[in-house]
């Protein structure tokens, strides 16, 4: 164990940089994408109440059917990410064009869905006639964007997983500039644009009409597709890729090689989606609980996700490190090189835990002045210095293991964790306290929830990833070989 330990800490001053060197440009790429969603709820509260519902019931539907995709997709970057790290190169491209053939699959299922069967669902869940005629055309405009997502995904998955992780931000960056500009004209049309530059604009740009949530969706949709093409020619026009060759020869779709991007995959979309259905649940359940509780919610959650996108970056990019470590065929060393990442993880958490601690008044003042909600949320701050710490460990963790290709357990142990422990022991503490000896805890008793099955899947991971690192450092488990 000492000597364990000897080699983690050589191995450390070898990796951290490189590690750190991939994770930031992903964190950017997140919170470009985020800052997507922060405006198009901005501009639609400013135009009404109605448009503004419109949008967020919307993204409760969307949000969760593209981080599927998104999950599925990057299954790529660990195949890619080991057939780099074992000279393979020839066999990337391939590999790559069943990802785009499975994400134009994807994107159109998700297209299809958004456009057509979202009725349904908003009469199941009691929407107001108008702000569900708004939503469903407003999901009937980002369904057009949906293929141009998935095909910035999968090359975002392909640029990753050749350690180009730059791409994702420049590209999310500009998506980001083309939504903003886009959701202004189409939101407030020809009024906002003259409220904006004054009366002297040509008659046919005051004349232009403003489309509300649908004018929103379709800023969306078409910040996806320019975010996807260009992504796509950069990767043809760049050098960064070497011999990879993307855009030539293009390669028919291949069972095997999309059963094993599935296979990979598919575990890592439903865990994305488990995570992100938990928390929505737990929103509706926090809702009944009053207008104080639910903004308080919202505002302590909020602002630990925007700390939560460093550790999170640093979780993809461990995926890639590892990988690249295995398909060099040094198994060993990249079982330092995921501890280290875990190790790495620890110290951010503590560092954002901290910040929370010194930073939450002030920062919680920026978000409301109403005192009671103020002091609701700094009372949830305390546990969210828990939870920052609970959720960046088996974030990374995961990540370590995806980088082994070791997927559907990670999602077992997250089906479990989230909605056995998380949402069921939450919902129970928060409504009705714990065998009479405890009294109902509210909103604390979810937070208490959430991190009980973050801490839970925490240590299964962690367990998970010691026998699957010392297996393959050993010889005694095989990793699939792509």
């Amino acid at each position: 164990m000492a000597r364990f330990f000897a080699d983690l800490l050589t191995a450390s001053r070898q990796e951290t940089r490189p590690l750190i060197t991939l994770a930031l440009p992903i964190c950017g790429a997140q919170l470009a994408q985020a800052g997507m969603s922060v405006v198009d709820v901005m501009m639609t509260g400013r135009l009404s109440a109605t448009d503004l519902a419109a949008v967020s019931v919307g993204s409760s539907l969307w949000m969760p059917l593209m981080l599927f995709m998104t999950g599925t997709l990057m299954g790529l970057t660990p195949i890619v990410a080991q057939l780099l790290g074992g000279g393979q190169t020839p066999r990337i491209r391939p590999n790559v064009h069943q990802a785009l053939w499975v994400g134009l699959g994807l994107g159109i299922a998700a297209a299809l869905l958004l456009g057509f069967a979202v009725m349904p669902v908003f009469r199941l869940m009691g929407v107001p006639e108008a702000v569900a005629q708004h939503s469903a055309e407003y999901l009937a405009a980002v369904a057009l964007g949906m293929p141009g997502m998935a095909l910035f995904q999968a090359l975002r998955a392909f640029s990753d997983g050749m350690n180009h992780t730059r791409p994702s931000l420049w590209i999310s960056l500009v998506g980001l500039a083309v939504n903003i500009p886009s959701n202004f004209v189409l939101i407030y049309g020809g009024a906002g644009l003259t409220d904006l530059f004054g009366p002297g604009l040509p008659a046919w740009l005051q004349a232009l009409p403003a489309l509300g949530a649908l004018g929103c969706g379709l800023a969306t949709a078409l910040s996806f597709w320019v975010m996807g093409l260009t992504m796509a020619a950069y990767t043809r026009r760049s050098p960064a890729y070497g011999d990879v060759a993307l855009w030539h020869s293009p390669t028919p779709p291949r069972l095997a090689l999309i059963g094993e991007l599935l296979y990979v995959g598919v575990p890592i979309g439903v865990a994305i989606f488990v995570e992100v259905t938990l928390f929505t649940l737990i929103a509706l359940f926090i809702a009944s609980l009053g207008e104080v509780t639910v903004a308080a919610h919202q505002v302590a959650l909020n602002y630990t996700s925007i700390l939560f996108m460093l550790p999170l970056s640093l979780s993809m990019a461990l995926t890639v490190r590892v990988g690249n470590t295995l398909g060099q065929a040094r198994p060993a060393h990249a079982r330092l090189v995921a501890w280290n990442g875990v190790a790495l993880c620890l110290l951010v958490a503590g560092l954002n835990s901290t910040l929370l601690w010194l930073t939450a008044e002030p920062v919680i003042a920026l978000y409301t002045h109403d005192a009671a909600v103020q002091r609701l949320t700094l009372s949830l701050v305390i546990l969210a210095m828990i939870f920052q710490v609970s959720d960046s460990m088996q974030v990374n963790l995961a990540g370590a293991l995806r980088g082994y290709k070791d997927t559907r357990v990670v999602m077992g142990i997250t089906l479990i964790a989230y909605w056995l422990v998380g949402l069921g022991g939450g919902h129970t503490l928060g409504e009705y306290g714990l065998f009479g000896q405890i009294a109902p805890m509210g909103v604390h008793g979810y937070w208490v929830g959430l991190i009980a099955g973050l801490t839970a899947a925490a240590l299964l991971l962690g367990e998970r990833l010691r026998r699957v690192a010392k297996g393959v450092a050993n010889g005694e488990v095989e990793i699939p070989r792509s």
